[in-house]
């Protein structure tokens, strides 16, 4: 037994040094997934199709999957239309995302950072009804919200549209768990020892480090932001410029109601999030990696 075992030894020592299998998937790992990427980017391709087609080809059955010629003549009638002021929607949408996106990472990493490195009273039950307040559904609050900017004066403007929304309970709990594994307790302690306020830890040590959430929180908060529907139809519906959603649902309503056109405005309103993720897809892919190692 003793020499067996003895044997046995360099041979277990030899396979726990050698080299990690290659780990890449076979050529029916490769087909699925592109299956699920056509899969997942047809309705894209087929509103670009619409967008680019006349009424003919749009009713013509079977339809037609190749893109036409259209595209030019049909924004043009989507951005001169004065019933539905587009262009100025799109700017429109564009300013609520921004500043919705900016305030969310300012607020949600500063709140963030205080969950996970202050220590005050109440700071895991008020933890605790933050994470409490993502369980209830927005619908239920929209009368009263509706009603306090009424009583503020603010209905039917964008400040209506902005303010409700200028920090999220989601950023504040996702800032809290990556502020947790990412900034050892250590190195708050340290800044503190040499004299640093609450402050100057924040700016100087905090954000640096949490530079892949604060990208994946702003490229996701600015594209719920842009994609909101309700919530701007109750406050800017029947103002001359309202956002870029709400301009599609008058593109789309009516007796008569032209697809290539609406389609035609869907497409230039999914444009600028198509390039914010192109630019910003590494990001998000880091920060959700980085993410997953310290957790």
């Amino acid at each position: 037994m003793t020499a067996t075992a003895t044997r046995r030894r360099p041979r277990r020592a030899a396979e726990l040094g050698r080299a990690p299998q290659d780990t890449r998937g076979d050529w029916r790992t490769y087909l699925g997934l592109t299956a699920f990427l056509a899969l997942s980017a047809f309705p894209l391709y087929w509103m670009f199709v619409i967008a680019t087609s006349t009424d003919e080809a749009v009713s013509q059955i079977p339809p037609s999957v190749v893109p036409g010629g259209e595209l030019v003549n049909n924004l043009r009638e989507v951005f001169t239309m004065q019933q539905v002021y587009f262009a100025a929607s799109l700017i429109n949408s564009f300013i609520v995302a921004a500043v919705v996106t900016a305030s969310t990472l300012f607020f949600c990493s500063m709140a963030g950072f205080a969950f996970a490195k202050l220590r005050f009273p109440g700071r895991d039950k008020l933890m605790v009804v933050v994470i409490l307040t993502l369980t209830v559904p927005n619908q239920l609050g929209i009368v009263a919200l509706y009603i306090l900017m009424g009583k503020f004066g603010w209905n039917g403007t964008l400040i209506s549209v902005i303010v409700p929304t200028l920090v999220s309970a989601f950023g504040v709990f996702y800032m809290r768990q990556f502020i947790t594994h990412a900034v050892p307790d250590e190195l708050v302690e340290s800044a503190r020892m040499d004299g640093a306020l609450t402050m100057r830890v924040y700016w100087s040590i905090v954000l640096p480090a949490i530079r892949p959430a604060l990208a994946v929180l702003g490229l996701l908060t600015f594209v719920a932001t842009w994609n909101e529907f309700q919530w701007p139809l109750i406050q800017l519906n029947g103002t001359p410029f309202p956002t870029s959603m709400v301009a599609l649902s008058d593109l789309a309503s009516g007796n008569y109601v032209i697809y290539r056109r609406v389609l035609a405005g869907a497409f230039a309103a999914t444009v600028p999030l198509l390039v914010l993720l192109l630019l910003g897809g590494r990001q998000i892919v880091r920060g959700i990696m980085e993410g997953a190692v310290k957790s």
